[in-house]
């Protein structure tokens, strides 16, 4: 019997009141008279499913489904039994109910249960819950159940059993009965119960139970004695139930899982279809084998008779543990001389038996190798648990489903931690670190119990372990030790999280699978883009780097590697559960357990390293997308692995200058509008350049220069200038020889002299740019090229407005000469002209110039790149200049929206974007729309870029004087 399939079923009336038992996901077996008051069927049926003890009640409606309620009210004489429907379907675990059919001279010992009294505070009628006794096999009409009488207080004396009726009888695992009231000839003295036996004679009972019971239910009746005296052959009797194995003990602080056991428990049943074996598969420490534990152990409580548990790794380990079970069982064709035959024995017992069983197959390695020895059952009584790190469709077909186990969730790592510690009076040892420990353990099971193990040894606090486990100068075997092992796991943590290595190498015939987990375990666990693995840097390494194949038949046949054939082992890799390759995850389609990528580097050759971290450097850097904005998942993904790379590789990227890939994360950054992220890297970049390459080395005044551009997008315009002062000053003395990196700080310099208003000493600077740049690449260079057009804009900006159309006309021409009309840097060209033509009051060459770069831009860039947005920005102010403000502000509406899309709802030029929709909505006269999105805009500029930020001054500049500042027309719009 189990309690959480308990039921307490109400209908109208006072005393429309009763129990039953769930013997279906959607079938409630109860007493007739319960859903019949007053001899007229219930209109309204409700249940309430499970026992408070066991987890939370679940309440349902439902319906009478046999007997057919379409016949009108059955006889007088009608059995007192009822089946019910639920609307929805209540999953629990446990197998299948059985019935019994009480035979035999002696009493038999009986159990049932009503609905726990204590759950039903809202039912005053309901007084029963436990039933026992001993059952009277000779006594009629059914059988009368021989128990002490529920104490009911007051009025209730008169029904002592009153909420009984419905109660499912058991008697040894086997439901015999459904408990009614007998009124008439016992005067309510005695409980009566209704044989399943004759229930199950009946027409469509016994179809509606094997139909929509429990899976593997059927409609068999056992026979139910009381009689213990040995066979006549002689042997033993057999005691039920049989346990061979041993079923390993749970771990201390064991999580239930509850939602894998429901995903497990879902398994076993796919719609209309059986499904005998579930595998549960997963990488090595998940817990696999202590949930197979967990269900065999609750199989035992449940009145199964036979578990067999067996070691799986060879298939002679199970032959030889089915051959004790027949043994144990005393199956009289297992003779004790052929273990093999025993073995085939038992599988055909298993085959045909009506008693219930569960196999359990632990750590399956090679699925081939137990063809044969799946069990099957024919009656449906019968399962089984396989598990296995093997992620392979093999284990798949023929009556068989897998379930994937992965780590335990944060809450189930937080619980163990908690649970574990104050099971050994340790509580003190937990602090604010826990989650963060959990988390550095990737919330491996097995090595959360290793860690705790280690703590309550030590004495340490998370704090403390996790400063520990985190020192790169701490080995895995160090901070997970073998003797912190005392719940007998059996393995030291790096070989029980690579104990898949050595079969996954014999697999594979191309000496790949080392160095591409190698690979791996440099980059970010959380997944990197598998494009990675097609990439020529990668597939070069490869080619060169593989290991030796075992014979010489198994040599690669292709001198030249392919992508397929690096996605064929990282799919060996997957199956073999060494990785996750999922190429409907990018882009994280290739993932790592933090530990196992920890254990494969912890066994990489130093000597290695290097080379391993330059090719995948290399790697990061093919996949790039030139344009960040177009592919923002991806940019943020390459971020990650590129600092999980550089902090894997230690100082390597480093050697003999700094790699692209550190340079291209930290623009990205920049790019994504990450501005506080984006300085701390450059902080910490220029920190590396200084003790690593020296302070003059030209990597480190890049870096320096860098970091500038990040104060300036801070906003921290001062620090910015003083940096890049001090950047082309050590240009100029070291680089003498090399004056392009003091040509080009001087003109970020001179950048950020215009952003300061600073714009003579501006214009002084870029004309000495320009001249530099002319004498040292030529008139015709793009470089020259982009310090003409950035003079020409100085020009504008301090009122010599004619000279500097005049340079940007001659720059935009030059540009097309040079790199063509469809070229960014001459749509950029193109797009500045137009914002000079505004400035000069030429509105209808502006607009006409601005159309045309956007329709180029979105033709060759897309309508999301950034420059593509300041252009349409701008052409929005252009037609609000003309008079076209309702154009003006469709159009700024969708550069916001645009803007929120490809940027983010924090980046500044989105917070710039809305500035101007403000600016908008004021000149069109819509002040309580300007007022309120400015007042967003200031609460999101404080927020993302401090109190303040120029932009934040700025901001709360107008917004106090908004009304009056809406209706100027000639107010420009912020900087685009």
């Amino acid at each position: 019997m189990d309690p959480q399939r308990l039921v307490l079923v109400r209908t109208k009336g006072p005393d429309g009141v009763g129990s039953g038992y769930l013997v279906g996901p959607q079938l409630v077996l109860t007493a007739l008279h319960v859903v019949l008051p007053e001899g007229r069927w219930a209109e309204r049926v409700e249940t309430r499913v499970g026992h408070p003890h066991f987890g939370d009640l679940v309440q349902r409606r439902a319906q009478v489904c046999w007997p057919d309620t379409r016949h009108g009210i059955p006889p007088e004489d009608a059995l007192d039994v009822a089946l019910l429907w639920l609307d929805v379907p209540v999953l629990t675990s446990g197998g299948p109910v059985r019935w019994g059919r009480p035979g035999g001279a002696a009493r038999i010992p009986f159990k049932g249960a009503g609905f726990p009294a204590f759950a039903a505070d809202d039912v005053s009628t309901v007084q029963v819950e436990d039933l026992h006794g001993e059952l009277s096999v000779v006594s009629t009409p059914g059988w009368v159940l021989d128990c002490p009488v529920w104490p009911a207080p007051g009025r209730m004396r008169e029904r002592p059993w009153a909420g009984a009726s419905g109660s499912a009888v058991f008697c040894r695992g086997r439901l015999v009965g459904v408990a009614v009231e007998d009124n008439r000839t016992m005067d309510w003295r005695r409980l009566h119960a209704a044989p399943i036996q004759e229930a199950l004679s009946l027409p469509g009972f016994a179809h509606l139970i094997a139909k929509h019971g429990h899976l593997g239910t059927t409609s068999l009746l056992e026979k139910v004695t009381a009689e213990t005296g040995p066979p006549a052959s002689g042997r033993d009797v057999v005691v039920w139930p049989v346990e061979v194995g041993p079923v390993p003990t749970l771990a201390s602080a064991f999580q239930p899982r509850r939602i894998l056991r429901d995903r497990i428990d879902t398994a076993r049943s796919g719609g209309e279809s059986f499904v005998l074996t579930q595998v549960l598969s997963g990488g090595g420490g998940v817990g696999k084998t202590q949930l197979a534990a967990a269900c065999a152990t609750d199989a035992l409580k449940q009145g199964v008779d036979l578990v067999v548990w067996a070691s799986a790794t060879e298939a002679q380990q199970v032959i030889t543990q089915y051959a004790q079970a027949a043994a144990d069982i005393q199956l009289p064709t297992a003779t004790g001389q052929d273990p093999e035959s025993d073995a085939r024995a038992l599988l055909k017992w298993l085959a045909t038996t009506s008693r219930r069983w569960l196999v359990v197959l632990d750590d399956v390695n090679h699925p081939t190798a137990l063809n044969g020895w799946w069990p099957v059952s024919r009656t449906g009584t019968g399962g089984v648990l396989a598990t296995t790190r093997l992620d392979d469709a093999r284990f798949t077909g023929g009556g068989r489903t897998r379930v994937y186990i992965d780590v335990y969730s944060p809450d189930e790592a937080d619980a163990y931690l908690r649970e574990r510690m104050r099971g050994h009076d340790m509580g003190h040892l937990l602090d604010k670190r826990a989650s963060a420990l959990a988390e550095a353990l990737g919330h491996l099971p097995l090595a959360l119990g290793l860690a705790a193990a280690h703590m309550i040894n030590e004495e340490l606090s998370c704090t403390a372990y996790l400063r520990l486990f985190t020192d790169r100068g701490t080995r895995l075997e160090e901070a997970l030790p073998e003797t912190a092992d005392s719940e007998g796991y059996g393995r030291q943590i790096t070989v029980a999280l690579l104990l898949s290595l050595d079969a996954a190498q014999a697999a594979d015939s191309t000496g790949l699978a080392l160095p591409i987990l190698r690979l791996s375990a440099l980059l970010d666990p959380a997944g990197h883009p598998h494009a990675l693995w097609t990439s020529p840097p990668l597939l070069d390494y490869l080619a060169t780097h593989h290991t030796p194949p075992r014979t010489e038949k198994d040599a690669p046949h292709t001198p030249h590697l392919t992508g397929d054939q690096a996605h064929a082992v990282l799919r060996l890799l997957h199956r073999y559960g060494l990785i996750t390759c999922d190429t409907g995850a990018e882009p994280r389609a290739v993932r790592i357990h933090a530990l196992t990528a920890r254990a494969i580097r912890e066994i990489t050759p130093g000597s290695d390293l290097p080379r391993l971290a330059d090719r995948a450097a290399e790697a990061l850097l093919d996949a790039w997308p030139e344009i960040d904005q177009s592919h923002p998942g991806l940019a943020t993904t390459l971020r990650a692995n590129t600092e999980a790379l550089a902090d894997h590789a230690h100082d390597h990227l480093w050697r003999p200058e700094g790699h692209r890939v550190l340079y291209r994360a930290g623009t990205s950054l920049l790019a994504a509008g990450l501005v506080s992220t984006a300085t701390t890297y450059w902080q910490n970049m220029a920190h590396n350049a200084e003790r690593l390459l020296g302070d003059d080395h030209p990597d480190t005044l890049t870096t320096r220069g860098n970091l500038a551009a990040s104060y300036q997008q801070a906003g921290r315009t001062r620090e910015a200038i003083d940096l890049l002062e001090q950047v082309a000053a050590d240009c100029e003395r070291v680089l003498g020889d090399a004056p392009l990196y003091a040509l080009t700080a001087c003109g970020n310099l001179a950048d950020l002299y215009q952003q300061a208003g600073r714009n003579v000493e501006a214009i002084d600077l870029l004309e000495q740019v320009v001249l530099g740049f002319e004498g040292l690449l030529g008139n015709d260079h793009p470089n020259t090229l982009t310090a003409r057009a950035n003079l020409a804009k100085s020009y504008v900006r301090a009122g010599r407005t004619r000279r500097g159309i005049e340079i940007e006309e001659q720059v935009v021409a030059s540009f097309e000469r040079v790199l063509g009309d469809d070229h960014p840097s001459t749509l950029t060209a193109r797009a500045n002209l137009a914002a000079s033509y505004q400035q000069a009051g030429r509105n209808v060459e502006a607009i006409d110039l601005l159309e045309r770069v956007l329709a180029i831009f979105d033709r060759v860039l897309g309508s999301s790149h950034p420059d593509a947005l300041a252009t349409r920005a701008n052409l929005a102010f252009s037609y609000e200049r003309a008079g076209r403000t309702r154009e003006a502000i469709e159009i700024m509406e969708r550069v916001v929206a645009d803007c929120e899309r490809v940027l983010g709802d924090d980046h500044p030029k989105t917070l710039t974007a809305r500035f101007n929709l403000a600016f908008s909505f004021g000149r069109a006269g819509r002040i309580g729309e300007t007022i309120g999105l400015l007042e967003q805009v200031l609460a999101d500029r404080e927020r993302v870029l401090g109190h303040e930020h120029p932009d934040t001054l700025t901001t709360r500049r107008i917004l106090t004087a908004a009304p009056q500042r809406m209706k100027r027309k000639d107010e420009p719009p912020e900087a685009r």
